[in-house]
């Protein structure tokens, strides 16, 4: 394929997802790895791709390539991290979003993906780590937030609990209420 062929190839790619056509933007994406194998984008869109067509598999797949060529950006590795947590996978998953982390360490939610396989792995002091750093980074949410009052729950940190608890009072009442029920801590 000359490289005006892949151009076009490539417009027409975009032009395919701008549009809803995900079946034949993938063909049109296997055509393009089949003619250049090594085209990073192409694997990391397709990868994405089959994730939004529910091809756990085939996203697996293309994300680990992706991966073991050392091509993954730190979007990838936190969608790899995403799929192996969503597996029950919670090593590899920790794997993964530690890597997206190194390799760019303000991506929220990958600090949250961490916080959670680690949690899955009853390591707690890593997974408060974790979802702290989730919070500076994305202080409005309160996912990182409710997170973080679970894993001091496991610590029998109830303090630490009923701070959170009215912490998002201020800005998510009704998750603040539900966390209140969920945990039986009621702050004054």
């Amino acid at each position: 394929m000359s490289d005006l062929q892949h151009t076009a190839r490539k417009a027409l790619l975009w032009l395919q997802l701008a549009f809803g056509l995900k079946q034949a933007a993938l063909e049109n994406l296997n055509q393009i790895l089949s003619d250049r194998p090594d085209d990073a984008h192409a694997l990391s869109s397709r990868a994405f791709l089959h994730c939004q067509l529910d091809d756990t598999p085939a996203a697996l797949a293309d994300y680990e390539d992706l991966a073991a060529s050392g091509r993954a950006g730190a979007g990838d590795w936190f969608n790899l991290g995403f799929l192996h947590e969503s597996g029950q996978r919670h090593r590899q998953a920790q794997r993964c979003f530690t890597e997206a982390l190194r390799l760019d360490d303000s991506l929220d939610r990958a600090w949250y993906g961490l916080g959670l396989a680690l949690m899955a792995q009853n390591q707690y002091e890593q997974a408060l780590e974790a979802f702290r750093r989730n919070t500076q980074l994305q202080p409005m949410s309160p996912h990182g937030w409710c997170q973080l009052a679970r894993v001091h729950m496991e610590r029998q940190e109830t303090e630490e609990v009923s701070k959170i608890i009215r912490h998002l009072r201020g800005f998510e009442p009704k998750v603040a209420a539900e966390l209140a029920r969920e945990t039986g801590i009621q702050p004054a």
